[in-house]
């Protein structure tokens, strides 16, 4: 199908670096770039740490001495 369309700037530099990075026409470019966009985006989940409460609160503005707390004294 043969369209007439105004493309942003921004489109128009990815349509022209893909061009000049693969060595393609810009037919394929574009239907390339289109392409990407209607595969759509990652749908997993964002990954979110599990925490638990452990009853203290620990001031991690000092490493050496949070880490003292939590696992004792260094032995040496």
């Amino acid at each position: 199908m043969r369209l007439s369309r105004t493309l942003d700037l921004d489109v128009v530099a990815a349509v022209e670096h893909l061009r000049e990075t693969e060595g393609i026409g810009l037919s394929e470019a574009v239907n390339g770039l289109i392409r990407q966009g209607l595969v759509g985006r990652d749908t997993r989940a964002a990954f979110v740490q599990a925490t638990s409460p452990v009853g203290i609160m620990i001031d991690v503005s000092n490493v050496h001495e949070a880490l003292n707390l939590i696992d004792g004294p260094l032995r040496q």
